[in-house]
């Protein structure tokens, strides 16, 4: 596959293992900003194989892994076998360029049915959904991604030219799902590190039943202008 340079870098998630850290997330945040309260987006962390989608004009015209984060590999013809990838934009309004990036998964159905088909053949069982999804879409040949049950949902915009985009990131994700993109129904708003822990709490319970896998929950700030102001 040929390579693809980020035009912004597609960075990892600082972790968090307890109320203690999420706490001091919190307060950091709080901090910095000189606020009393924040609000936050809360989201399922998805196991799955992050992605690029590069659109130009409505048109979807390149996509990419994450790579190691500066440099992914191109997997345009791949993803466009992806039925929930919309291959051209609804609505208007949109920029003349913009970066989407989201989780490629496998639901545990379609990797029950994988292994199935693959032991009646007589050939080697996949481990588990994510790298059963992260080996479909490598493939050299698009035809055998198209015939994988792959499903993506996506959670944030990289770089984008010609565009002015929402305040929040709550009404960016909004944005994208009347541009047609799939975006999951299990994004809250949430206010503090007690909404956050909320969240996750409700997640606890949910996650039996999602038939999907996901290894955590993700929290962002919710204002856009913050995020400037903080860094990375």
């Amino acid at each position: 596959f040929a390579p693809v340079t980020h035009r912004l870098p597609m960075q990892s998630l600082n972790n968090c293992f307890s109320a203690e850290e999420l706490e001091e997330f919190d307060r950091r945040v709080r901090e910095g900003l000189g606020r009393e309260t924040l609000d936050y987006v809360a989201e399922p962390k998805l196991d799955g194989l992050a992605v690029s989608l590069v659109y130009e004009h409505g048109v979807f015209r390149q996509g990419a892994t994450r790579g190691d984060g500066e440099t992914g590999e191109d997997i345009t013809a791949n993803l466009r076998t992806i039925r929930k990838v919309p291959l051209s934009l609804r609505g208007s309004g949109f920029p003349r360029l913009i970066e989407v990036r989201g989780e490629v998964y496998l639901p545990h159905a379609g990797f029950a049915r994988m292994n199935e088909e693959a032991a009646a053949k007589g050939e080697k069982l996949y481990v588990n959904p994510r790298n059963a999804a992260a080996g479909s879409l490598r493939q050299l040949d698009p035809k055998m991604t198209a015939a994988r049950p792959l499903a993506i949902y996506v959670y944030a915009v990289g770089y984008h030219k010609g565009w002015t985009p929402p305040k929040t990131h709550y009404e960016v994700l909004e944005q994208l799902r009347a541009w047609g993109f799939p975006v999951s129904e299990l994004i809250e708003v949430v206010q503090g590190s007690a909404g956050c822990m909320q969240y996750y709490e409700a997640m606890q319970g949910k996650r039996p039943k999602l038939g999907f896998d996901i290894d955590g929950v993700v929290y962002k700030l919710d204002e856009l202008a913050g995020r400037d102001e903080l860094g990375s």
